[in-house]
């Protein structure tokens, strides 16, 4: 009988936040593009060593902020995704370090392209 009133539970669980995450998801309309680039790009940033991540980072920060560059919607989830794979690779080096690594995965990750333009404005 536990094992029915268990699975009623856990049933109506999932019915409840399995909504709630694909709404979450589908809030972005540049996931499928990022997807895309974390999947192209993932083996290539995870060989980085720290001296090409630098390199990657202040040019990143160099275009971002300079007032006569405007980054693609690609050029900059590019930057954006990338920094967020080496992320996760440090998360997966140094595991005391692996929950900050994922939050700084996440953010990076949530980027939005809209949020530059309107900054660059």
């Amino acid at each position: 009988m536990r094992k029915w009133i268990l699975f009623f539970v856990l049933w109506i669980g999932s019915g409840v936040v399995a909504p709630s995450l694909l709404a979450q998801e589908a809030s972005d309309p540049d996931l499928a593009l990022k997807n895309t680039l974390y999947a192209q790009y993932r083996k290539e940033v995870l060989a980085y060593d720290k001296k090409t991540y630098d390199a990657l980072f202040f040019s990143f920060f160099e275009k971002q902020n300079d007032p006569n560059i405007t980054l693609t919607k690609e050029e900059y989830y590019t930057y954006t995704i990338k920094i967020a794979i080496y992320s996760e690779k440090l998360g997966m080096l140094y595991k005391a370090q692996k929950e900050a690594a994922e939050q700084t995965k996440k953010e990076w990750f949530d980027k939005r392209y809209e949020a530059y333009l309107q900054s660059k404005n």
